[in-house]
């Protein structure tokens, strides 16, 4: 079996021995098989493999050298950021945890045998498997639009060059011209982000097109931080932005990425950018792994272990939790439990009782940030909500500038903890 071609590993040594199952073999350290190197599946890899001090070997499998974060990456649409500033690699993970870093796709799991393949042509046994896939998008979700149109009319939902188009696209408009969004229906990750974006946007345009419109297709009756949000866009950029709601069309409509169109209610609008968002699922390999319940994977809300096979457990975007949103801070408390949990199992390590938390914030415009999150507790049923926080409009300039520097630093502190 070779290896040399799909690791990195920063300090550790690359010439190590064939990759195979201590549970097939009867030998051997426990594995752990992460799959996918975003906010849930690196902090699991980094987690077990730094409280274990090398009593459980993991396995790290991710085809991206580099990491972009999707949270924050709103704001380099704004210009409060640069595009290098959303960049992680995993050389740490590698060198100073020893985690054995793939650099290829999952493509398929054998849960009898506990070994997953990659689209290279290997296999990796496994004692317990943690799937951390993010997110896919639906087939058909959006009339008129598939993933080959991604290059006309972006989605940037998945960070990286989808969000470095999506800008260059918005700064190439014509003066006085129309951005569209395409917002998803629930569920889907960051359900501020949206929202965010188009703050982002909103602000990057009235600093150079300030003639220029945004034009937002939401079926959703609602979302999040809707309130703040709104207060926010007619403070800072009144007239820009014309949101359709369900009741104006948002559920009736279709793009034409050849024509640079969106109907909406049989009305064709013509559009210099089109930001696509499609209704999303789990990551595919969780699909593949059969643990979804056909969109999502049903965990239990005490560790994140699958309901279907208990020795895999499924973090982040691609599980179905409960009442905690998709967005990375939550994968980073999902996994940090799901950690603690394989570690005891693998080693006989003690385990606490879950709590998990999340906050979103949102940056509207400059030094005017929001945030909403909450705490949670596992129940029989669910990762239930039992204490909440959000924002209140009409919030003094100082909270808001605070609630901004407050999110810089936890941005700083998530990416060290998730890739050390």
């Amino acid at each position: 079996m070779q290896i040399n071609r799909r690791l990195f590993l920063g300090g550790a040594a690359a010439g190590a021995a064939v990759l195979q199952a201590p549970m097939v073999l009867g030998q051997g350290k426990p594995r752990v098989v992460v799959i996918g190197g975003g906010a849930g599946g690196a902090t699991c890899a980094r987690y077990i493999a730094k409280d274990s001090d090398g009593a459980i070997e993991v396995v790290l499998i991710e085809p991206s050298e580099v990491y972009y974060t999707c949270f924050f990456s709103n704001l380099y649409l704004g210009g409060f950021r640069d595009f290098d500033s959303l960049a992680h690699r995993y050389d740490k993970l590698a060198g100073d945890y020893g985690i054995t870093v793939v650099r290829d796709r999952a493509a398929g799991v054998d849960r009898a045998a506990r070994t997953v393949a990659t689209e290279g042509g290997e296999s990796f046994g496994y004692d317990r498997l943690v799937i951390a896939p993010g997110i896919d998008f639906k087939d058909g979700s959006v009339p008129g639009w598939t993933p080959d149109d991604a290059e006309v009319m972006p989605h940037a939902y998945k960070a990286g060059p989808q969000t470095a188009l999506l800008k260059a696209q918005i700064e190439a408009m014509p003066e006085g011209g129309v951005f569209a969004m395409i917002a998803p229906p629930n569920p889907y990750r960051c359900p501020p982000g949206p929202y965010e974006r188009i703050s982002m946007v909103a602000h990057l345009l009235s600093q150079k097109n300030p003639t220029a419109k945004i034009l937002i297709v939401d079926p959703k009756d609602k979302f999040s931080k809707q309130g703040l949000f709104e207060e926010g866009w007619q403070k800072h950029y009144s007239g820009m932005i014309t949101r359709i709601g369900p009741d104006m069309g948002g559920t009736d409509f279709e793009v034409r990425p050849g024509t640079m169109e969106v109907v909406i209610d049989g009305e064709a609008e013509k559009v210099d950018v089109c930001n696509v968002i499609p209704a999303q699922m789990a990551g595919t390999i969780a699909a593949a792994a059969g643990v979804t319940d056909g969109d999502w994977a049903p965990v239990s809300p005490a560790d994140m272990r699958s309901r279907i096979d208990e020795a895999v457990f499924v973090l982040g975007d691609a599980s179905a939790p409960g009442d905690m949103p998709k967005s990375g801070f939550s994968a980073n408390s999902q996994a940090k439990v799901a950690a603690m949990v394989i570690r005891a199992e693998l080693t006989g390590s003690a385990v606490f009782p879950a709590k998990y938390s999340n906050t979103c914030w949102s940056l509207i415009a400059p030094d005017d940030g929001v945030k909403v999150g909450a705490s949670y507790e596992p129940t029989d049923e669910k990762i239930a909500s039992v204490e909440s926080f959000i924002s209140q409009t009409g919030e003094d300039a100082d909270l808001r500038k605070a609630t901004y520097e407050e999110s810089l630093g936890w941005y700083a502190g998530i990416t060290a903890d998730i890739f050390g």
